[in-house]
């Protein structure tokens, strides 16, 4: 909150050129006065909201994909989630001459993939069941060698697990050796709206270089995040009564 001599401070101005100019931006929605002072007003959130919506999620993402690319050497994934499914929207193959079968359009169930998973982060338990479910129906026909999806309930404890550190994993649960760490991708409501991942074989993807990616892809996603408007939640303080 920022009141008349701060602002004259900051302009320059005298106290009712200052009063003037802080009325006709009052009157034009871009202020809000309150007791005490003035806060933003609507028509900033309004015109906010405009460049977000001009501001496609590929643009925003792509630098920070190419960061990772480039640091990782591994395949790189954007995707949104599109009803039961993880909808590709972007991907950077990785430079180790290995080949996915995912790319730009492809869909695959979300409960199956690294990149699914993080998008149901914040979904509840009952939802990840059915999402699982949903997944088992999709791939119902699909041979799996070696088969190394889980049961439900080794899957809802890893959800648990993926909900409580903000990422996912895909140990060669959609396609056979290829392991995958994703993290979710927010907008300024704290809504996950996409996620991404970083994708390579076994011999480049151990369980202990998984664990050391994780914070690198969060960090990614986290700076995405706040360029489309999330901002960190900041923790919040009691009052204990004495």
């Amino acid at each position: 909150m920022r009141d008349l001599r701060t602002f004259g401070a900051a302009l320059g101005t005298t106290r009712s050129t200052t009063h003037r100019l802080v009325s006709s931006l009052v009157q034009a929605r871009y202020l809000r006065q309150v007791q005490g002072g003035y806060l933003l007003g609507p028509k900033l959130i309004e015109l906010g909201t405009i460049a977000l919506e001009q501001m496609p999620l590929t643009t925003v993402a792509r630098p920070h994909l190419e960061s990772l690319a480039e640091l990782t050497h591994d395949t790189i994934h954007l995707g949104v989630r599109d009803g039961d499914d993880v909808l590709y929207i972007d991907k950077i193959p990785g430079t180790r001459g290995l080949e996915m079968r995912s790319r730009v359009g492809h869909r695959m169930p979300l409960a199956s993939t690294g990149i699914g998973k993080a998008m149901m982060l914040d979904l509840v338990p009952d939802q990840w069941q059915s999402l699982f479910d949903a997944s088992r129906r999709a791939l119902a026909g699909v041979s799996f060698k070696p088969d190394n999806r889980p049961d439900q309930q080794t899957f809802m404890q890893r959800m648990t697990n993926y909900a409580a550190g903000g990422f996912t994993f895909d140990l060669e649960e959609n396609e056979a050796s290829i392991r995958c760490v994703a993290a979710p991708v927010r907008d300024a409501s704290g809504s996950i709206v996409a996620a991404l991942s970083v994708a390579s074989t076994i011999p480049y993807m151990s369980l202990e270089r998984m664990d050391e990616l994780i914070p690198v892809v969060q960090r990614e996603a986290r700076a995405i995040s706040e360029e489309l408007g999330w901002r960190v939640p900041q923790p919040t303080t009691r009052r204990i009564k004495r």
